[in-house]
């Protein structure tokens, strides 16, 4: 935002912005005043070489970049010749550091938002401060780049025509092992965020769930000591105790056959009350349906059965 420049008799006026600017090569070119709005800017993964022209020409342009860590976005914009002003946004201030970023905006900011790697908002702050600067009917412009789910999609030698994301997988073993269960019966590649102190664990639980099925160990992708396992998810756990387990992962885990059992209709059930405690009718049979593996038709005509079962139930209860 231009700063105010004070005249001898009192008066102010605008400071006209300095030229912004960034260095590719040692050739330093410049950068546009960024529109006013937020901007969601996608950063390399790991090597510095993976931003985009665009990404430079808004990062330079912008009043300020809001970052997860300001050490972390300082490397990049150091490494280009970005003179920038950082302000850090993670989940540990969001709530009050939003309200702060939503003012900016208010006032025709640009703003770049920026995670440590990777596109903006896919496992990393940022949702919340999407939707209320959408509902306050402030521009947001995407600018897309690197992502490390589409990375190791692309490096599995996996089917990659359907693919779910599921994030990190719960921390505890049982919690674990149940979303696990879930999982398998989808009909997609799977792909995984797991951090190096569990890895070797959830690889076992993986094996244990979905025999048969092929997969990859995606680590430290696109820098200097990247390595990609492929095989049998039963000999990738297996040999889990030689993998080394610093740096960050991503595991791609094929999907189901194609003549994999229907979910039994027990369970089916069971599966379909608990989403409609949970939420209304569309939600539960759009749950069920991805879990199942069964028409979605027929989902919602059972969903429709339980639901008139359990309302009379309530009622025999109540008289």
């Amino acid at each position: 935002m231009p700063s105010k420049i004070v005249s001898s008799d009192g008066a102010t006026a605008d400071r006209p912005p300095a030229a912004a600017t960034f260095a590719i090569s040692g050739q330093l070119l410049s950068a546009p005043k960024a529109a006013a709005g937020l901007h969601l800017v996608a950063t390399p993964i790991g090597n510095l070489g993976d931003i985009t022209l665009r990404a430079l020409q808004t990062l330079a342009g912008a009043d300020v970049i809001a970052c997860e860590d300001t050490r972390v976005t300082r490397r990049l914009t150091e490494r280009y010749g970005i003179s920038a002003t950082l302000t850090p946004y993670h989940d540990h201030n969001a709530a009050t550091a939003r309200p702060k970023i939503l003012r900016m905006l208010a006032e025709g900011a640009a703003v770049a938002l920026v995670s440590d790697a990777g596109t903006p908002l896919i496992s990393d702050p940022g949702f919340k401060l999407v939707r209320e600067a959408c509902a306050a009917g402030h521009p947001v412009i995407a600018l897309p780049g690197p992502s490390s789910v589409l990375t190791a999609l692309t490096l599995a030698a996996l089917p990659t025509d359907r693919f779910f994301f599921e994030g990190f997988l719960p921390a505890k073993q049982g919690a674990r092992r149940h979303r696990i269960s879930e999982l398998a019966r989808i009909p997609a590649t799977l792909v995984m965020f797991e951090s190096g102190n569990r890895v070797q664990e959830t690889l076992a639980d993986l094996a244990a769930a979905m025999e048969g099925r092929d997969a990859a160990i995606c680590r430290e992708l696109t820098k200097p000591h990247e390595e990609v396992r492929r095989g049998p998810l039963s000999a990738l756990a297996q040999a889990g105790a030689t993998l080394e387990t610093r740096g960050e992962f991503v595991l791609v885990v094929a999907p189901p056959p194609a003549d994999a059992a229907v979910m039994a209709a027990d369970e089916f059930d069971d599966l379909l009350r608990a989403a409609l405690k949970r939420g209304s009718v569309k939600d539960a049979v759009a749950h069920a349906v991805e879990l199942s593996g069964r028409p979605r038709r027929a989902v919602y005509a059972r969903a429709l059965e339980l639901a008139g079962q359990d309302r009379g139930a309530d009622g025999d209860d109540a008289a």
